[in-house]
């Protein structure tokens, strides 16, 4: 490989660094606003927090997906460089379906629970792309 392939692998990894970057801040933002309406609705929101609630996890888990697809572009371009885990958010079915129909403490807990994985979970995601992108610019 060439310097100049070499510089425009690099070019190409920074460049899906920062998209993937990009979505993981916006669903971090997400699952923020999720969390604070959590909080809200375990001090008794009601539906209608749910309902807010749920519109920013859902906000939240599509651009979870769009992350992981810049993510995986963003290996693809890493393959030489170094290896990036793999993350996994996930809300689960019976937690959503415990939120709408059995609205209570205990389930609005669960639910709360999860939202803080999930953010964790894209937190060091970020982490671990800034590292890397540091590393890239340092090349």
């Amino acid at each position: 490989m060439t310097e100049m392939d070499y510089r425009r692998e690099i070019k190409e990894a920074l460049y899906a660094g920062q998209e993937t970057l990009r979505y993981l801040r916006q669903a971090k933002d997400c699952l923020d606003s999720a969390g604070n309406w959590g909080i809200v609705d375990m001090l008794g929101g009601g539906m209608f927090i749910t309902l807010i609630k749920r519109s920013r996890m859902k906000d939240a888990d599509a651009l979870v997906q769009q992350a992981r697809a810049a993510m995986k572009r963003f290996q693809r371009e890493l393959m030489d460089v170094e290896d990036i885990p793999e993350f996994h958010i996930e809300t689960g079915d019976f937690l959503t379906f415990a939120d709408y129909f059995f609205d209570g403490f205990v389930a609005d807990m669960l639910v709360q629970s999860k939202i803080n994985e999930a953010k964790r979970q894209v937190e060091n995601a970020i982490q671990k792309v800034n590292y890397i992108m540091a590393q890239l610019n340092g090349l």
